[in-house]
């Protein structure tokens, strides 16, 4: 059998392969040609990644996930948070569905800002990071290689008092309010709860308040925010 350098051929060709199936592929949809450019620049000293396509609308993005399957897609928060929610639909009606004919393309949201219940809309849909422009490069590539990965990503400074969600573990929870709290990780409104609990909604209001008061995160949209990282976890 032919050898190169004493490996054998077939070897070789394991080689090949293995690192082929090691690089991740990128692709980007943003509203601004030079974030494109700067994105494609910054890849292109990563060994493992590889900067594949971009495109400026979401039409255009929804043929290339289909025609190039790229591992990892960066989808822009500007092209409207209801047009990225229907473009994700089918994701978040089924986690384990195609993504637009991809089989395992990953979408990161990202923009200039992202707040806790924008985050929260696009991470039920099935977006796989959150992302904002201002984090630094090294950031941005490993939000990448996490998400190429098939893990979760999101900043933390997404979450407002993000520190304080710390101070005191669900345990210290009453069992009545760890109910509440599920309800709410749910997506639940008050009236909701209510109802699936056999409660009032006044009631309901009340054990939300001692939530906040316990976990020092405020408003039910950080409190789904932090039991979906409690869940996934996810980088600093």
């Amino acid at each position: 059998m032919t050898t190169m350098n004493g490996i054998p051929n077939g070897n070789i060709t394991q080689m090949a392969v293995a690192i082929n199936e090691s690089i991740r592929t990128v692709s980007i949809c943003d509203t601004q040609p030079v974030t494109m450019e700067g994105v494609r620049i910054a890849l292109s000293n990563c060994a493992d990644l590889k900067f594949l396509s971009a495109t400026d609308s979401l039409d255009k993005a929804m043929n290339l996930a289909q025609e190039a399957s790229p591992d990892v897609l960066l989808l822009d928060k500007a092209f409207g948070i209801q047009a990225i929610l229907d473009w994700l639909a089918p994701r978040g009606e089924n986690p384990e569905s195609t993504l637009h004919g991809s089989p395992h393309t990953a979408i990161i949201v990202w923009g200039v800002s992202v707040s806790e219940a924008e985050a929260l809309r696009f991470l039920q849909a099935g977006a796989r990071g959150i992302l904002r422009k201002t984090a630094s490069l090294p950031a941005i590539v490993a939000c990448v290689r996490t998400v190429a990965a098939g893990r979760s990503w999101m900043e933390d400074c997404v979450f407002r008092d993000s520190g304080r969600s710390e101070r005191y573990p669900r345990s210290e929870l009453t069992a009545r309010e760890q109910q509440v709290l599920e309800l709410v990780e749910q997506g639940c409104k008050n009236k909701e709860i209510a109802a699936e609990l056999g409660i009032r909604p006044g009631t309901v209001k009340i054990h939300l308040k001692h939530i906040f008061e316990k976990t020092g995160i405020r408003g039910r949209y950080g409190l789904a925010l932090n039991g979906w990282r409690e869940r996934v976890p996810v980088p600093a």
